[in-house]
């Protein structure tokens, strides 16, 4: 009886013993995750991985067995589940292994490895590790010269303005889906393309000249003006002011600026022109002596305002001061011939007594005026699609070097790549106000969220020429299956979200045309700053040109 006894208590132990071994496994969790020797966190994602050569390395908190993985819970997405080429790994602690299957390029994949028993341990938690491979750097259109891309790009991009064009009012669309929505400032960049069209060939001299009669003729008899100065937005059939926010729905003196910058600059295109020709520059000038510039003082300050309300009056409080992309209308404020600003008001206001003065460098590159690196790169386009900055200077800055500056440092930031967003690079850069994948902003290299903005490195090609056309090169050729539209490229791309805008932005692609212009021939500068009207408010805000 007691040997039987003993045989009894002997088997229940060992499988006592047995069967804590079976059902215990060591807690464990992940200590470090590389993808191709990159760190990455749960959750978070890298950048740019070949599509034939992805190296995995996890590193637990205490050893594990690869051949216990459980393929329900250690997978990677998009149909590679457990293609996997293990390797011997340094240590107990590690599984090295890489993904035997050709990826496609520039795909998100995702390595899900799930909590519970796997691996001969207990994982406590979920983890996930994700990548996006390559771009195909193949070219996707057949390489044509530099020239004729140029050329290719403007013909394009106008179309914009000219087949999107308001097909009442002529003028633009603020965007591309805005139906009857027209803007003012974008409508003068696009009055600017015009000139360009006709001497390219891509309209003639009679196309261009009838848009143009029906744009000056709608913003002469129809188009709402508060002290001459016309509204941000407007109804492109009506001519009525559409608020662009509650309390800025009266006169727009910036946006107003960019429309007479355009307005001007046909002026001296058509001006010995036919009787009809003649009659519309009439009616430019009319309407540009109309405007009360000295208004938008706000009775009688030392700086311009930048709205007015008819219902809100300078509730919006809004000084136009320091350096930003409105240096223009201090210009036209000073050139106009019946309402002229004094040279105080540019001083004060707008120079702020010198405060605008910048003078430290960023990657080696001093900036004479402005915020730190920069700020959009807008600010060195809008104001200087007629305003000729070649030979311009006062007692501030000379203005050549003031915006090759900024486009070099925005150049520089981008190649630097703190943020390591992806795709940044000497071919890929330009940060300015956009689309982005989750709204709208004015990106700068104090403000990267990671969206390129083809516009930004496009409209630098007078300062930035090499560098632009690298940029050109990456947007056309590599990345011109996403970015090509009917309307030239659009508006913006975020290579870390893989999102690609699908809208078109009248303020961003007239740069494009105006400032590619500019670097080939010069035409709109040498237009408007034949103007003697700039060319005495220059010389009385004593600036040199």
């Amino acid at each position: 009886m007691k040997k039987t006894t003993v045989i009894i208590l002997l088997a229940l132990s060992i499988f006592s013993c047995k069967q804590e071994v079976e059902t215990v496994a060591p807690e464990a969790y992940i200590d470090y995750a590389y993808i191709n020797d990159n760190y990455v966190a749960s959750g978070k994602t890298i950048y740019n991985i070949p599509v034939d050569s992805v190296v995995i390395k996890l590193e637990f908190s205490t050893s594990v067995d690869q051949t216990k993985l459980d393929p329900n819970k250690f997978y990677v997405t998009n149909s590679i589940d457990t293609s996997f080429a293990f390797f011997n790994p340094e240590n107990s602690k590690q599984i090295i292994f890489k993904i035997s299957k050709q990826l496609k390029n520039y795909t998100t994949y995702k390595l899900a490895i799930g909590s519970g028993e796997q691996l001969g341990v207990n994982l406590s938690e979920d983890y996930l590790y994700s990548f996006i491979t390559q771009l195909d750097s193949t070219a996707k259109f057949p390489e044509i010269s530099d020239d004729s891309l140029l050329t290719l790009v403007q013909k394009q991009t106008f179309k914009y303005f000219w087949d999107y064009g308001h097909p009442v009012s002529g003028l633009a669309r603020e965007r591309y889906g805005s139906g009857e929505t027209v803007t003012t400032g974008g409508s003068g960049f696009g009055i600017m393309s015009i000139p360009v069209a006709i001497e390219r060939g891509f309209i003639t001299r009679e196309q261009g000249f009838e848009r143009l009669d029906t744009i000056v003729s709608f913003l002469n008899t129809k188009a709402d003006r508060f002290h001459e100065a016309f509204p941000h937005w407007m109804n492109g059939t009506s001519g009525a002011v559409i608020p662009f926010s509650t309390k800025d729905d009266g006169a727009d003196l910036v946006e107003t600026a960019f429309l007479f910058e355009g307005l001007l600059t046909i002026q001296q295109y058509f001006k010995n022109g036919t009787t009809a020709e003649k009659a519309m520059c009439d009616t430019i000038q009319k309407m540009w002596e109309a405007v009360e510039w000295t208004w938008f003082q706000q009775n009688g300050q030392e700086k311009l305002y930048w709205h007015w309300s008819p219902d809100y009056s300078w509730d919006m409080n809004m000084p136009v001061t320091g350096w930003n992309e409105a240096l223009l209308i201090y210009v036209l404020a000073a050139s106009s011939p019946t309402y002229p600003i004094d040279k105080s008001v540019y001083e004060n206001g707008w120079a702020q007594n010198g405060g605008i003065i910048n003078g430290k460098s960023f990657y080696d590159i001093t900036l004479p005026l402005g915020s730190d690196k920069g700020g959009p790169l807008f600010f060195a386009h809008y104001s200087f699609l007629g305003l000729n900055p070649t030979n311009l200077s006062d007692q501030y800055a000379a203005y050549m070097i003031q915006n090759t500056a900024h486009a070099q440092i925005n150049y520089s930031y981008c190649v630097a790549n703190p943020k390591k967003n992806f795709g940044f690079s000497s071919d890929c850069w330009g940060l300015t106000a956009s689309d982005t994948y989750n709204g709208y902003t004015a990106s700068s290299p104090t403000n990267d969220v990671g969206t390129i903005a083809p516009t930004a490195a496009l409209a630098s090609f007078p300062y930035t020429p090499t560098e632009s056309m690298k940029a050109l090169h990456f947007f056309y050729y590599v990345l011109g299956d996403k970015i090509w539209g009917d309307y030239g490229f659009t508006d913006a791309f975020n290579l870390n979200q893989n999102w690609f805008a699908s809208s078109y932005l009248a303020i961003d692609q007239g740069p494009i045309i105006a400032m590619i212009e500019n670097y080939r021939t010069g035409l709109l500068w040498n237009l408007f700053m034949q103007n003697t009207d700039i060319q005495n408010g220059l010389t009385r805000l004593g600036f040199s040109y």
